[in-house]
């Protein structure tokens, strides 16, 4: 990249610095145990599930936050930080029923959702502050034998396939930001292919 296209991106306004006004659930500040309890009971998860993330909490207390990048920051102050939030509404069972804050977010990141209701062979799982608000093409893929919902709904839905999978790739105990995400996730895409 030449300087001269780097100066030019740098002092170009950033296009996705924008907030969305939507009213909010969200935790105090702080991590601990009872957070880790809240946030899975607020999921409606199984204790499998909750027993999971304390494991991953647990181990994360034990270990150090990597140093090895060249990279200089102030430290993360961890207890300041909310681990939770996500939009009041809860999640639409289509399209059409998302709030419109919502959707202008996603056509103001170039994912215009409205589009997605017409587009083929495209499948979205829209997550907004960590939550799944619509899923689209889940009965086209669902007649593939594919399994495409947020995580959430799998962990409802498919348990067995979730336990199975959960942590297979990256462990939750792989490293620092690997416990600490698996302990305090929200949701996500879930997508099994047989």
């Amino acid at each position: 990249m030449s300087n001269e296209l780097i100066k030019e991106s740098i002092s170009e306004d950033y296009k996705y610095g924008f907030e969305t006004d939507v009213e909010q659930d969200t935790f105090s500040p702080g991590l601990d145990e009872n957070v880790i309890q809240k946030l899975s009971n607020i999921k409606n998860e199984p204790e499998w599930l909750f027993e999971w993330r304390l494991k991953a909490y647990r181990h994360w207390l034990k270990m150090t936050e990597p140093n090895w990048a060249n990279v200089k920051f102030n430290p993360i102050d961890y207890q300041s930080i909310s681990y939770y939030s996500a939009p009041k509404k809860k999640s639409a069972g289509s399209l059409d029923e998302i709030d419109p804050e919502i959707l202008e977010t996603y056509t103001k990141l170039g994912i215009p959702l409205d589009e997605q209701k017409m587009m083929e062979g495209v499948a979205v799982d829209a997550v907004f502050d960590s939550v799944s608000v619509a899923t689209t093409f889940k009965d086209s893929l669902k007649k593939a034998g594919v399994i495409f919902c947020s995580f959430s709904d799998a962990v409802k839905e498919h348990p067995d396939l979730v336990k199975k999978y959960l942590g297979s790739v990256v462990p939750a105990t792989d490293n620092y930001y690997a416990a600490l995400n698996s302990a305090v996730f929200s949701d996500g895409s879930f997508v099994y292919i047989p």
